[in-house]
């Protein structure tokens, strides 16, 4: 699986109720083969996921294809990578809202 996959896949994989009464816009920013920048929005039970940082974020992600990968698949430790820098969140509080259901914990 490549960031790209894990990122475009995000709608077919989190349950609609769990997503009612929400609503958010992130931006994701992964560098390395396999990334690129997207806009994952939640609003209305559902979320898009769209090429590009479109809109204004509550969130921005930026890592490296392989660390969002390792964090996917638990081989990377989200705690040790934030503090190491190896992933830079913009808003810590609305990404751990958000991280369980989006899979990244």
């Amino acid at each position: 699986m490549t960031a790209q996959e894990f990122i475009t896949s995000l709608p077919s994989k989190v349950d609609s109720a769990t997503l009612e009464g929400l609503e958010t816009t992130f931006h994701f920013d992964i560098s390395g083969a396999g990334g690129g920048q997207y806009t994952v929005q939640v609003a209305n039970g559902a979320i898009d996921v769209g090429e590009g940082m479109n809109g204004e974020a509550k969130c921005k992600v930026t890592t490296s294809a392989d660390t969002l990968v390792g964090l996917v698949t638990g081989k990377v430790n989200p705690m040790m990578a934030v503090l190491g820098g190896k992933v830079k969140i913009s808003n810590q509080g609305e990404m751990m809202k958000y991280a369980k259901i989006f899979g990244l914990m």
